[in-house]
C-alpha cells in the first residue's frame, strides 16, 4: 500500500509526542540541562538559538505536571483515557495542518468528502433523516448560529435593514429553568438582544418531574408574548438537563412549536441513547427537533473533537448568511478528526460505548437500591443514563436509631454539607468513576453519577463501581453516627458554658465547632482576641496530637468562624461527653499554663528585688557586727587569723515553686536543698490507656466495668489557683471489651502512686537529715523538693 511519506512521517511524529508526554522520560545530562534552563526562562524572551522536537516536548511535559512537581505529591484531578480512538482525533488536527497546504482544487474534493461523510454517519446513527451538520469548537455556538437562522427566515428583510427590523416585533426566544445556566445570556449577548427577548419557562411543580418543563404554563406565556405584539421565535428544550439528568416532554413541546410556528431546539446527554437499538419514546421525540446538538466528544472519549449541530433547512443561502455553512474548504477541516475517530470505532464500537454506559448506571442504581441511608433520583429506573443520590436524613436516623428531635432547624443545609463531603470523599477514593456533585434547587446538593460524560474519557468499568459502592458503603455508618450525635455534641458543649462555646455552622459536614473561651475580665478588645486566638490554636494542636481517629481543622477554608476547633466525622461508639470534657480540660491547662507563665515574670521580679533588699541589709549587719578594722585588707586578714570571726549572716535562696525567699542555713546543715513543703500538687492521670482501644471510645463487652475504673481516673483534684482539673479526661481511660480483669486494680495501683509522690514532697527538714546520714561519706542526697 503506498503511504504518503509526509503522512507516515506525521504519524510517527505524534506517537512519539505522545510517548514523551506520557511518560515523561527525559534526555540525561545536557538535556535535562537545556530543560531546566528553558523552564526557568519562561515567561522571558525567545532564546537565541533553537531546540529540537524533544527538548520542546520535554518542556511541555513539565509545564503539564508542574503543579504536582511543586506540590511533590501526585495530581487528583482525573486525567482523560487517551486510548487508540483518541490518538486518532489527535491525527487528525495533525492532518488538518497538512492538508490545508494542498491546492485548492484537490483540498475542495477532500473537504466536502470529509463533511459529507461525517453528516451522512452521524444523521443515521443519532436517527435524524435529511439532516445537515455544523461542526463548532464552543458547544454553544451551534445554538447562536441556529438562532440567527431563524431570525433570517422569520424577518424577511433582516438582510438589508438588519437590526432595524426587530423593533416592530421583539423576537422572544424560551429556554426551560432547568437549563444549561447561563445559556440565554450567551444567546442574547452574541445576537445583540435585550435580555428582555429571553423568557424563562419554569418547571412542573404540581404534576410531572420537577426538572421538566410546564408545557401548560409555556402556553400561556407563548399567547401574552404573542398579545404583547412580540415574535416567539425559538424553544430550547433539553434531553437531559444538565443537573439531574430529565428529558423534557418533546412530543408535546413540538406540537406547540408547530402550533405557533417555533424553531425546537433539543440539547443534552441523553440524545447519544438515540444509536442504541431500543430508545424510549421520550427521546425517540427528539428526532422531530429541528435542530440538536450533540457531543459525540464526550460520549465516545475523543480528546479536542468538536461538538455538532444537526439541522433541517431547506434555504441554503440562509444557512449560509447564518452562518452554518461555509465556502472555504479549511473551515470544513474542523470535521477532520470525527471523521477518522468515527472510522476507527465503527457503527458496532461507536453503540458498544454508549450502552456500556448506561449499564454502568443501571449497576450503581441497583447497588444503591440495597442501601437503606441513600434516596436515589432517576427518571426512569429501566433506562435513565444519570443516576443522582445522596445521604438521606430521614431514612439514616431510622436506621441508626436517632430522633427526630435531634435534628436542629437547618436540616437542609446540614445535609447539603454532608453530602458535599460524601460526594468530595467518593472523588478521591474512587477518580475513575465519574462521580461529581451538583447542587439542584429541590433536592439540595446531591452526588451526580452520569456515565455518558465520564465513563469513556476516564475509562470507568464495572469493577469501579463495585469500588464505589463498597466505598460508599464504608462511608455511610460514619456519616450516620454523626449525623445522630451532633445534638449530643451540642448539648455536652452547653454543660461546660462558659469555658466552651458550641458554634453552630450548618456547613461544617462534620460533629460540630467548639471555641475554648478563656477569663479575660479586665482585657481590653485586642488583648482578648489575642488570648482567643492563641490558646484555641494551641488547644487544635494538642487535640491532633492526641492518639484518635477524628479530625481536627480549622474548619472550612472561606468559613466565617475563625479562633474555633472544628470536629470531623465520628463513629458510632464515640463518647461524646468524654471527648467534651478533654477538650474543655485541655484548653484549661492551656490557660492555666499561659496565667502561670504570666505571673512567673512578675514573681521573679518581686523576688529579686526583695533579695536585693536583704543582701543590702545584711551586709550592713555584717559590718556593724565585725567592726571597721576587720574590713581593711590587710588588717583584717591578720586578725582574722589571730581571732576568727563567726558571723551570724545566713544566705538566701528563691524558691520559684513558691515564689518566697528561703534561709539556706537548712541547706549548708543538711547539705541538701530542701525548699518548703509543695503548694501544689501536680495532677497525676491515674487512668492509663490500655491497649487496643483509642481515646474517645466507649468499650463493647466491657463498658460496666469501664465505666466504674474510669471515674476514678477522672476524678477532680484541687490545683494551686482553686480551680479543678479531672485529671484523666486529658488523657482518657481506654479499656479493651474484654479487660474487666485487668482494669479492675486501677484504684490499687492509684492508691499506691499517691502516698508515696506526697512522701518525696512533704518530707520534713527531719526526716531528710536522718535519711543523708545513712548515705556514704562524700556523696550528697537526692533533693527531694526540686
Amino acid at each position: 500500500m503506498m503511504v504518503d511519506r509526509t503522512l507516515a512521517q506525521v504519524g510517527r511524529n505524534l506517537s512519539d509526542a505522545m510517548r514523551i508526554l506520557g511518560d515523561g522520560q527525559r534526555e540525561p545530562e545536557a538535556g535535562a540541562e537545556r530543560w531546566r534552563l528553558s523552564r526557568a526562562s519562561i515567561p522571558g524572551p525567545l532564546q537565541g538559538d533553537g531546540q529540537d522536537v524533544a527538548t520542546i516536548l520535554h518542556l511541555v511535559h513539565n509545564l503539564i505536571h508542574d503543579e504536582e512537581e511543586e506540590e511533590d505529591k501526585p495530581s487528583q484531578h482525573r486525567m482523560q483515557n487517551v486510548g487508540e480512538q483518541g490518538h486518532m482525533a489527535l491525527l487528525g488536527h495533525s492532518l488538518a495542518a497538512y492538508i490545508s497546504v494542498l491546492d485548492r482544487e484537490r483540498l475542495r474534493k477532500l473537504t466536502t468528502r470529509i463533511l459529507s461523510d461525517t453528516t451522512l454517519w452521524l444523521c443515521r446513527l443519532f436517527r435524524y433523516e435529511n439532516g445537515s451538520a455544523y461542526f463548532h469548537e464552543d458547544d454553544r455556538d451551534g445554538l447562536v448560529k441556529v438562532c440567527r437562522l431563524v431570525i433570517n427566515a422569520r424577518y424577511e428583510e433582516y438582510a438589508s435593514e438588519g437590526y432595524a427590523v426587530l423593533s416592530s416585533k421583539q423576537p422572544v426566544i424560551y429556554q426551560s429553568a432547568s437549563g444549561r445556566p447561563g445559556l440565554g445570556q450567551h444567546l442574547c449577548s452574541q445576537l445583540g438582544l435585550p435580555l428582555s427577548s429571553l423568557c424563562t419557562v419554569p418547571c412542573n411543580t404540581i404534576f410531572g418531574s420537577q426538572h421538566q418543563m410546564d408545557v401548560a404554563l409555556l402556553d400561556t406565556l407563548i399567547k401574552e408574548d404573542i398579545e404583547a405584539g412580540k415574535l416567539p421565535l425559538l424553544l430550547i428544550v433539553n434531553a437531559g438537563t444538565p443537573g439531574a439528568g430529565h428529558t423534557d416532554k418533546l412530543a408535546r413541546l413540538k406540537d406547540v412549536c408547530d402550533q405557533y410556528n417555533m424553531w425546537l431546539h433539543v440539547e443534552g446527554v441523553n440524545l447519544a441513547t438515540l444509536a442504541l437499538a431500543q430508545v424510549t419514546s421520550a427521546i425517540m421525540a427528539a428526532t422531530r427537533s429541528d435542530s440538536m446538538t450533540l457531543t459525540p466528544g464526550q460520549w465516545l472519549g475523543l480528546p479536542a473533537v468538536t461538538a455538532v449541530t444537526l439541522y433541517r433547512h431547506e434555504d441554503p443561502a440562509l444557512s449560509l448568511a447564518a452562518g452554518l455553512t461555509c465556502s472555504q474548504p479549511v473551515a470544513r477541516l474542523r470535521a477532520l478528526p470525527l471523521w477518522l475517530s468515527l472510522q476507527y470505532l465503527g457503527h458496532n464500537g461507536i453503540v458498544q460505548k454508549i450502552r456500556h454506559a448506561t449499564a454502568l448506571s443501571q449497576q450503581l442504581l441497583q447497588k444503591l437500591k440495597a442501601m437503606t441511608s441513600i434516596k436515589t433520583s432517576v427518571e426512569d429506573e429501566l433506562s435513565s443514563p444519570v443516576v443522582l443520590f445522596k445521604f438521606s436524613q430521614e431514612t439514616s436516623a431510622a436506621s441508626s436509631g436517632g430522633s427526630v428531635e435531634g435534628y436542629c432547624a437547618g436540616d437542609k443545609e446540614v445535609l447539603d454539607a454532608f453530602n458535599r463531603w460524601l460526594g468530595e470523599q467518593l472523588v478521591q477514593l474512587v477518580p475513575s468513576s465519574g462521580v461529581d456533585v451538583v447542587e439542584l434547587e429541590d433536592e439540595g446538593t446531591c452526588v451526580r453519577f452520569s456515565p455518558l460524560l465520564t465513563a469513556a474519557v476516564l475509562g470507568t468499568q464495572q469493577e469501579n463501581i463495585e469500588e464505589l459502592a463498597e466505598k460508599l458503603a464504608q462511608l455511610l455508618p460514619v456519616m450516620c453516627s454523626t449525623m445522630c450525635l451532633r445534638q449530643d455534641f451540642r448539648e455536652e458543649t452547653h454543660r461546660h458554658s462558659p469555658s466552651l462555646t458550641y458554634i453552630q455552622d450548618l456547613s461544617w459536614p462534620g460533629l460540630g465547632a467548639v471555641r475554648y473561651e478563656p477569663q479575660t475580665e479586665g482585657m481590653d478588645e485586642s488583648r482578648k482576641k489575642q488570648e482567643l486566638e492563641k490558646i484555641n490554636t494551641e488547644l487544635l494542636k494538642k487535640l491532633q496530637d492526641l492518639d484518635t481517629d477524628i479530625v481536627f481543622s480549622t474548619g472550612p477554608e472561606f468559613g466565617t468562624e475563625e479562633h474555633c476547633v472544628f470536629v470531623g466525622m465520628v463513629t458510632e461508639d464515640v463518647d461524646v461527653s468524654e471527648l467534651v470534657e478533654t477538650v474543655a480540660a485541655l484548653g484549661r491547662d492551656i490557660e492555666e499554663s499561659g496565667r502561670l507563665l504570666e505571673n512567673m515574670t512578675e514573681v521573679v521580679r518581686k523576688g529579686i528585688l526583695e533579695a536585693e533588699q536583704q543582701l543590702q541589709l545584711a551586709n550592713e549587719e555584717k559590718l556593724m557586727e565585725e567592726g571597721m578594722l576587720r574590713q581593711l585588707p590587710l588588717v583584717g586578714s591578720v586578725l582574722n587569723w589571730f581571732s576568727p570571726f563567726q558571723s551570724s549572716i545566713k544566705g538566701r535562696t528563691f524558691n520559684l515553686a513558691a515564689g518566697s525567699l528561703d534561709s539556706t542555713e537548712v541547706t549548708y546543715s543538711t547539705k541538701a536543698q530542701t525548699g518548703r513543703p509543695s503548694q501544689q500538687e501536680t495532677p497525676t492521670s491515674s487512668s492509663k490507656k490500655l491497649p487496643g482501644q483509642r481515646l474517645f471510645r466507649r468499650s463493647g463487652a466491657g463498658s460496666e466495668s469501664f465505666s466504674e475504673t474510669s471515674s476514678i481516673g477522672q476524678a477532680e483534684e484541687p490545683t494551686a489557683g482553686g480551680r479543678s482539673t479531672p485529671s484523666g479526661s486529658v488523657h482518657p481511660p481506654a479499656c479493651p471489651p474484654a479487660a474487666e480483669e485487668d482494669a479492675q486494680p486501677t484504684d490499687d495501683v492509684a492508691a499506691e502512686e499517691s502516698p508515696e509522690f506526697s512522701l518525696q514532697v512533704h518530707t520534713p527538714v527531719e526526716e531528710e537529715v536522718t535519711s543523708e546520714e545513712r548515705q556514704p561519706e562524700g556523696q550528697e542526697a537526692e533533693p527531694s523538693g526540686t
